[in-house]
């Protein structure tokens, strides 16, 4: 055996290394699985499918939805501004701000249904990277007194049924939300109530308010959970997890984060849970009324597809919420350098929490992220791209695609098939 080659081949490849990493931006993906044909672009949606696009912009969250009859559904529209250093570059690049990349990215998905409105549009609650930061340099609409990010650049490109939040009409609890970019967001609701635009305050417990408008597909959206209050399992019954505020110290109220939005979307078999960033941190059981994400998860667990909820951070997944929902896959929306934390990716991956196999997405993992925790982020099975959760009609199946963000030609890097 030739040693010194060895040697010499093995320093080579320790040199070789860094430079096949990405030094900014989002960290690289494993290469498309073999069953993929690049360059394939992903099929438009067909009558009876339920569509899932988690958008990749490297700016915040946004997810669009086209359920079994064409309505359509977008939740949040995250637009950040922190530099560079700790956040994913924005994709496909900084040419139109966030929101107009995911307004285009709507618009060229909704073609297939033949419509062109936004059927629904839903903040799961008023933080910048959920719908929009925003400063003098953004944009005045040309519809209201307020400016143009996230949320409003999408309602300014196309026309919105319904805008879904967890306070409207008061804003009031537990405390009046604070920042420019929330004067801007209520100042965009205002505008839309005063233009006779439909604007209403989640529900918990149902399935009517968020409904296909047609069709007769065995299909879903149930509200689990906002505000601390969160569906019981039975009926339409509801339980409130928070206590009286008189009764707590102003620095325990409840934040925004615990007052997300959670949903479950069914079709057949198939699941989906999806919680904005709603949390199960309690301090470490001081306060216990705060995992309002552990009592939603098993109540609506187990699901074929989730989110792991505020970004994978470390207050979103208790070892008992990875238990209740167990899902195949999981979609870690990520954009900022501590997107996910490694004890969340560690629980995600554990078969000591449940069995089988599972899938790991992320949105925009950036590669400081993935250098650090690369021992676990070099198992996921993507870092970087839109995840778009394809569901069969009957529900008895769904395909994961994940598509090329650097342009809006829906290019496939890869497909993963599954059963419900």
């Amino acid at each position: 055996m030739n040693h010194s080659l060895d040697r010499r081949r093995f320093v080579l490849g320790m040199l070789a290394t860094p430079l096949a990493m990405h030094t900014a931006g989002a960290a690289p993906s494993p290469a498309p699985a073999p069953d993929v044909a690049p360059p394939a672009t992903l099929p438009p949606w067909s009558p009876g499918y339920l569509d899932i696009h988690h958008i990749a912009t490297g700016r915040g969250n946004a997810t669009f939805i086209l359920m079994p009859d064409g309505t359509s559904m977008l939740i949040d529209a995250g637009a950040t501004d922190d530099t560079l250093n700790v956040s994913a570059a924005p994709k496909p690049d900084g040419t139109r701000r966030p929101g107009v990349w995911i307004g285009r990215y709507i618009q060229r998905h909704l073609r297939a249904t033949g419509r062109e409105q936004l059927d629904y549009l839903l903040v799961t609650h008023i933080h910048p990277d959920h719908l929009g930061d925003v400063s003098d340099a953004s944009p005045l609409s040309a519809q209201g007194p307020y400016r143009l990010t996230g949320i409003t650049d999408v309602a300014e490109m196309l026309p919105v049924g319904l805008l879904i939040d967890r306070a409207y009409p008061s804003y009031d609890f537990p405390a009046a939300p604070k920042g420019r970019f929330a004067e801007n967001y209520l100042a965009f609701v205002k505008s839309r109530v005063q233009r006779g635009l439909a604007v209403e305050r989640i529900r918990v417990g149902g399935t009517s308010q968020l409904a296909m408008r047609g069709g007769t597909a065995p299909f879903s959206i149930r509200t689990i959970a906002a505000n601390g209050e969160v569906w019981t399992g039975k009926g339409g019954q509801t339980k409130n997890m928070f206590p009286s505020l008189n009764t707590l110290a102003a620095a325990d109220y409840p934040n925004e984060n615990v007052c997300s939005i959670a949903l479950k979307f069914s079709l057949g078999k198939f699941s989906y849970f999806t919680a904005g960033d709603l949390t199960s941190y309690t301090y470490d059981g001081d306060l216990p009324w705060r995992d309002v994400l552990g009592a939603a998860a098993r109540v609506a667990g187990p699901a074929s597809v989730a989110t792991a909820d505020h970004h994978g951070m470390f207050d979103g997944l208790s070892a008992d919420v990875v238990r209740a929902l167990r899902p195949q896959a999981w979609v870690i929306p990520t954009w900022h350098i501590a997107h996910p934390d490694m004890l969340q990716l560690e629980r995600m991956l554990s078969e000591r929490l449940y069995p089988g196999p599972r899938e790991i997405y992320a949105t925009s993992l950036m590669t400081a992220n993935h250098l650090a925790n690369q021992r676990l982020t070099s198992k996921m099975r993507s870092r970087d791209g839109h995840i778009v959760v394809r569901v069969a009609p009957d529900g008895e199946a769904f395909t994961i695609y994940v598509t090329d963000n650097g342009d809006e030609n829906d290019t496939i890097r890869s497909i993963s098939k599954h059963d419900a």
